[in-house]
This record gives structure tokens, C-alpha cells and sequence, in this order.
């Protein structure tokens, strides 16, 4: 759970290709054509407010339309989820391809884009929407989101290494394309894995402001996967546990500190470039994933019981930083950077040496930083009548050999912080670049 990495790019809004989506058939309904029926009203209404309807010689200027939720494209140079600023919702789902025809592969990561592309501008997952269509078939879509806006709602798409290669058998014709950095993460110290929430061939990470919008996006498409893939896991969270935007304030994680002050920023473009895309070049196999990234999530549960037992001055001590403010506990405030050299009583440093923001830190790392997106969790309870909670950890890195691998068999050996945490998931996904009209998630990989 490392606390010193930072995040991505600014908030696009809408994609020019949808500035003028197509006009539904008489009878279709979708999320767009709601908002727009509810939004004339909403204008009317602040027009006559502001003309003063009824009273003689009013003025006739409308009032400023409120801004609405925002809107990011799905078509782009990198895949939305990244560097959009992070959200307060997330649906994250694996799946297992069940298809053997890589024509059908093709087909279902094609029938993904189009509906994603859709969602994300608050539209239905299907051609005709949730109440039209065939009236003896199916909706093509779920239908809960009637009614609601886009929410910010990003939805990114990554390749597990199994895709390419499961027990030594090339599944689809794509082994010779595996990068190289693209293997099952190790068992690191520590990990207690559970097996029905680690891996799996495809990811979908679906983030938004408003959880029903997230939880349709990964619905559908898993509707639409029947078939050629099944859901393997998924995981909801709650409370974004990373900034990846200098606009937004540092959130808390369930231990009730800041968590990810050092994230990269989407406003720090040479930081991203340099820790998070993938380079043209770097691996000969990996062209295809030149302008992508690697996704690295991990279910790390928190004993929430025995930490609210600590003293204070022991929860700041191992974290290194003060509850209250985030400051370093070498004094500043938050984003002060640590001062690992300087000495308190006893000769002791002020810093622990096993201290979460030291072991953490980019400077005790080789210049390493991660663009986290993680989030809490509380899955009910366990059968010992604790909380089954923590972070849903997730990073995107330029390569995980170096960028997180080396940094969290650091962290599992020697963090104080990891008396208190058990990594009970665990995956890595190839996430590749953005995909234009026209094209589907990872068509590069196919080519």
C-alpha cells in the first residue's frame, strides 16, 4: 500500500466524434434523451425565474445554466481511468475468456468498445436502450441508470497474461506478442492470496461519481459477454484513496490518514510520461502496447480492530506522517518533503526506519513513482465478526519489474505498516493504448 506516488491528465470532456450522437429511432429511449427532456425543463424554469414570468417590463436574460456532471471521451491517445481525475466510485471486474475462437475474442472486444463508448456519454449500453427494441428479445440494455447522468463514468480495458499463454499453451496466436513484463505478479512476504480474487484474462475498471452508473457499466458488460467471456471476480470500492489531479484535495484511507500525497499528477505530463505510459521500443513483442500502461491491483484487507486499539503516537509512527494534516513528522505541512536525516530523542531518527512514508518515498526508491487509483472496501463482515475492509490498491506503471515489484518486497519485509494488513488479492494487466472511432480496445494486439 505504497502512501508516496502520484497521478494522471486533465479532465477531457466531451469527444468531439459525439458532439453530434445520432437521433435515436422513434421509440428509443436512452440516458441522453432523458437529460435532455429534464435539462430543457430545468433551463425554462431558471429562464422564467430570472425574467420574472407574470411581472410587467421583467427582464428577458436567462439566468447561466449550472454545469452538470462532467462527460470525458472514451476515443483517445491513452485510455480514459488513467489520468482522469479520480472519481469517488468503482466497479472493478476480471474475466475469463470462455471462447476458444479468437474471431469471437475479436467480436466481443469489439461489441465492448461500442457499448463503453456509449456509456460513457450517458447513454445506453445497446443500439435501442433498456425500454425499446425487439419487444419478444431482451433489452439491450439493463435499464438502472434510466434517468442518470454520465456521471464522470471512465471505463478502461486491460489483458491479463494468461490471454496470451495458459500453462504453456498459446491460446489465441498472440504468445510471441507477450510483453515481457506482462507475467504473474510473485508471492510476495506476507500474501495470503485468495485464488477467486487474483488474475484473469480480461480487466474492466468502470469509475464514477455515481456508484449505480458504475455498477451498470460492468452489468452490461458482462451481459454482453455471455458466452466468449464470464466474470471470474470483481470488486466494489468506495471513497477514492488517491488524487490524480492537483484540483482534488488528498483523500483518507480507512485508517483515517491521507493516503497518496506524493501520487503523480496528471498535471505533471514529464512524470507520467516517464513512470506510467509504456515507451515505443522498450520490448520488440510489446509494440502493440506503446502509449499504454500496466495496471498492478491488490486487495490488501486492513485489521481495522487492532488499529483502533493503537495509541496515537504509534499509528503516526508508523505511518510517519501526523493524522491530522498528513505533515511528515520531520514538521511542514503535507506536502513538506520528509526529512529522513533528521534526529529526535535518543538519537533516534524522527522518521522511523520502518516507517510507511519513508519505505514508500520516491527518494528511497531510485526516483520510482506509481499513478495510484486505489479505493476502501468493506465487504461485510468475516466470520470472526470483524470487518472484511481495506484498500483496493491499483497503480499504473510503466513496467512493473521496476516500478512496483523491487518497491513491494520492500514494503511486505520491512513496513511497520504491514503488522496491520493482509494482501488477500492479486493481479497485472496489460492495459494498452486508446483506441480512435472506428477501432476497438487493443486492436493493435490483433493487427
Amino acid at each position: 500500500m505504497p502512501d508516496d506516488l502520484h497521478p494522471d491528465l486533465e479532465p477531457a470532456m466531451e469527444d468531439p466524434s459525439a458532439a453530434e450522437p445520432e437521433q435515436p429511432a422513434r421509440g428509443r429511449f436512452s440516458r441522453r434523451r432523458v437529460l435532455g427532456v429534464t435539462g430543457a425543463g430545468v433551463a425554462g424554469a431558471a429562464v422564467g425565474l430570472a425574467s420574472g414570468i407574470g411581472v410587467a417590463g421583467a427582464s428577458t436574460v436567462p439566468a447561466p445554466a449550472p454545469a452538470g456532471p462532467p462527460v470525458y471521451p472514451f476515443y483517445g491517445n491513452h485510455q480514459a481511468g488513467i489520468t482522469t481525475p479520480a472519481q469517488d466510485r468503482l466497479h472493478f471486474a476480471a474475466f475469463d475468456v470462455t471462447t476458444s475462437s479468437r474471431t469471437e475474442l475479436v467480436s466481443l472486444l469489439q461489441d465492448w468498445t461500442e457499448a463503453a463508448a456509449r456509456m460513457t456519454q450517458g447513454q445506453g449500453a445497446g443500439e435501442y436502450g433498456p425500454t425499446s427494441g425487439p419487444y419478444d428479445a431482451p433489452p439491450d440494455d439493463t435499464g438502472e441508470a434510466i434517468g442518470l447522468p454520465a456521471s464522470g463514468l471512465t471505463i478502461t480495458f486491460g489483458f491479463g497474461p494468461s490471454l496470451f499463454r495458459e500453462s504453456g499453451r498459446d491460446r489465441f496466436g498472440l504468445a510471441a506478442r507477450q510483453p515481457a513484463a506482462l507475467r504473474r505478479l510473485p508471492l510476495f512476504p506476507g500474501d495470503n492470496l485468495d485464488e477467486g480474487r487474483s488474475d484473469g484474462d480480461l480487466c474492466v475498471q468502470a469509475c464514477a461519481d455515481d456508484p449505480q452508473v458504475a455498477v451498470h457499466a460492468i452489468r452490461n458488460l458482462s451481459r454482453i459477454a455471455f458466452g466468449r467471456a464470464a466474470l471470474r471476480w470483481s470488486q466494489l470500492g468506495f471513497g477514492r484513496t488517491s488524487s490524480t489531479s492537483t484540483s482534488q484535495v488528498t483523500a483518507r484511507n480507512l485508517f483515517g490518514f491521507k493516503d497518496g500525497t506524493m501520487n503523480l499528477k496528471a498535471e505533471d505530463p514529464a512524470g507520467v510520461d516517464a513512470h506510467v505510459w509504456v515507451p515505443g521500443g522498450a520490448d520488440p513483442k510489446a509494440a502493440w502496447l506503446a502509449g499504454g500502461s500496466y495496471l498492478v491491483t491488490r486487495r490488501i484487507n486492513m485489521t481495522i480492530e487492532i488499529w483502533d486499539r493503537q495509541p496515537l503516537s504509534e499509528q503516526e509512527r508508523v505511518i510517519g506522517r501526523t493524522k491530522a494534516e498528513g505533515a511528515p513528522l520531520s514538521g511542514g505541512g503535507e506536502f513538506t518533503q520528509p526529512d529522513f536525516a533528521m534526529l529526535g530523542r535518543g538519537e533516534k531518527p524522527v522518521v522511523a526506519t520502518d516507517a510507511h512514508v519513508r519505505l514508500a518515498h520516491p527518494d528511497t526508491n531510485g526516483g520510482v513513482q506509481l499513478l495510484r487509483r486505489g479505493y476502501n472496501f468493506v465487504d461485510g463482515s468475516t466470520s470472526l465478526g470483524r470487518l472484511d475492509a481495506g484498500l483496493f490498491f491499483m497503480a499504473y506503471v510503466t513496467d512493473p519489474r521496476t516500478h512496483y515489484i523491487p518497491l513491494q518486497n520492500k514494503l511486505s519485509s520491512q513496513d511497520g505498516l504491514s503488522e496491520y494488513l493482509q494482501h488477500t488479492g492479486s493481479a497485472l494487466f496489460a492495459v494498452p493504448a486508446g483506441a480512435k472511432p472506428g477501432e476497438h480496445v487493443g486492436q493493435a494486439l490483433f493487427a
